[in-house]
């Protein structure tokens, strides 16, 4: 790949303009670390457009030189898809603006650098429900998580990210200006390009704006965390809590109880809502049209669990810091247990009805080959994704775990492929699992290739994400 010289490097400050770049090391430093700490990265110049037009300026330039190019929202990718390694860095944290609300058709166009939260207050503040959550959410862009088809706690209901899209805008490999904006939910005229984009993490062209969709806010939420026996017993009160709620199902989140353990221990203010200790825990979410009779479903719900006995013990949030509460606990998982030590983690999907028996099947192939491994399991089990970790069996043994790493991995991938799942559910390939990707699904690697050769020939846009 051609290196930036000095006079593509005054063509790029001169297109953006004094506030369109920097080379300021401070500047540059968070953004070429990922999230996890895992790559440590490098740029010869950080861009920042504030427009489509800017960003189009920019990857012209770089196409016409060659100069590869890494795009980057909120640097919260988990497997290094925006982690530059020598390209150029395109941020789009300064496209931040809300084109259009059109509550009439539930839809708002906004920009690639838009935080999630922000989208989520906005849509609130219309009377709208924007749908997308994830733990990031006060930093993730939705660019970047159109780009990587972000999932989050409420796939069961809503969708995957692409589900959520209606149209885009993007800036194409060549430069060339793409406006797919549509808020059209039907447009059957050839190809769905924006299907392309969406996922392809960066490596097809550079979103710049969406058109999202909205739905009505629920009236009433319910929430219950409560304490079971098995996984199993999990996934048959998936099935009850859906026939009784008429599929009201918001989100259905698992976790057993060393995370609960390990959140209660080094995330303050953090407190077990049930006076017994369960093998495992499950946070199960209602969301209804209207309020009335919503308590009482949840309540008739939980009371068959218990009359079956699938559930050992329960609470449901009697107020909205309650519910926050309980959310906390899920979503400190991470947090807790990158304080304890080191893990090796994997984000997979599963059907959701062969969800126990892989989570059984998968620890037991583990354990066997490296006995002091600790299952860290939990996620979002109602729409059969699950992230299946191993952590180290004390933060002092943590280097010399994860020199097992491949191995233990190696035994997750191969389980998967017999249960005829996926080795990413919602975090993306990046530059984490790339080889796997390519080592166990080549028919598919072949084909994105193809497309890739076709709308980059000159292979500038992330080029070391997703295909390599």
């Amino acid at each position: 790949m051609t290196q930036l010289t000095e006079e593509i490097r005054q063509a790029l400050k001169d297109a953006l303009g004094p506030k369109g770049w920097s080379e300021d090391a401070s500047e540059l430093a968070p953004h070429v670390e990922d999230w996890r700490g895992r790559y440590q990265g490098s740029t010869p110049i950080l861009l920042k457009p504030g427009s489509t037009e800017d960003v189009s300026a920019a990857v012209r330039i770089c196409a016409e030189a060659g100069i590869a190019i890494t795009p980057q929202g909120g640097n919260t990718s988990l497997c290094g898809a925006a982690t530059p390694q020598g390209e150029v860095l395109i941020s789009l944290k300064r496209m931040t603006r809300v084109r259009e609300m059109d509550i009439g058709n539930d839809s708002m166009t906004v920009e690639a650098g838009c935080v999630l939260e922000n989208l989520q207050n906005i849509a609130a503040d219309a009377d709208r429900l924007f749908p997308l959550a994830l733990g990031s959410q006060g930093s993730a862009m939705i660019g970047g998580l159109i780009s990587t088809n972000a999932g989050g706690v409420q796939v069961l209901r809503y969708g995957m990210t692409r589900e959520l899209v209606l149209g885009l805008e993007a800036v194409l490999p060549d430069g060339t200006i793409w406006s797919g904006l549509t808020g059209l939910r039907k447009d059957n005229t050839g190809y769905d390009l924006k299907q392309l984009l969406i996922g392809a993490e960066g490596t097809l062209g550079i979103i710049t704006a969406a058109t999202l969709k909205l739905f009505p806010r629920p009236a009433r939420t319910e929430l219950a965390f409560v304490g079971m026996d098995s996984v199993g017993d999990a996934v048959t009160f998936l099935g009850l809590a859906k026939r009784l709620s008429g599929n009201a199902v918001t989100a259905f989140e698992i976790l057993p109880r060393i995370a609960l353990e390990r959140v209660l221990e080094h995330v303050p203010g953090t407190r077990d809502p049930l006076e017994s200790e369960q093998a495992w825990y499950v946070l199960c979410e209602l969301s209804f049209g209207r309020a009335d009779g919503a308590r009482e479903t949840l309540e008739e719900a939980l009371g068959e669990g218990f009359e079956q006995g699938l559930i050992k013990d329960g609470a449901i949030a009697e107020n909205e810091t309650q519910a926050r509460d309980f959310w906390r606990l899920r979503e400190s998982i991470a947090e807790a247990e990158r304080a304890y030590g080191r893990s090796v983690k994997h984000d997979v999907s599963i059907p959701v009805s062969r969800m126990a028996e892989f989570i059984e099947r998968g620890s037991a192939r583990v354990t066997q080959a490296y006995p002091d491994a600790v299952v860290f399991c939990f996620g979002h089990v109602g729409d059969g994704n699950v992230h299946f970790n191993f952590a180290s069996p004390s933060p002092g043994q943590a280097e010399e775990f994860m020199a097992h790493a491949a191995g233990i991995s190696g035994i997750v991938y191969d389980t998967v492929a017999e249960f005829d799942g996926s080795i990413s559910a919602e975090h993306g390939i990046g530059i984490l699992k790339r080889e796997e990707l390519a080592s166990r699904k080549p028919v598919d690697v072949k084909v994105m290739r193809a497309i890739k050769s076709a709308l980059d020939p000159k292979g500038i846009m992330n080029p070391r994400v997703l295909l390599g």
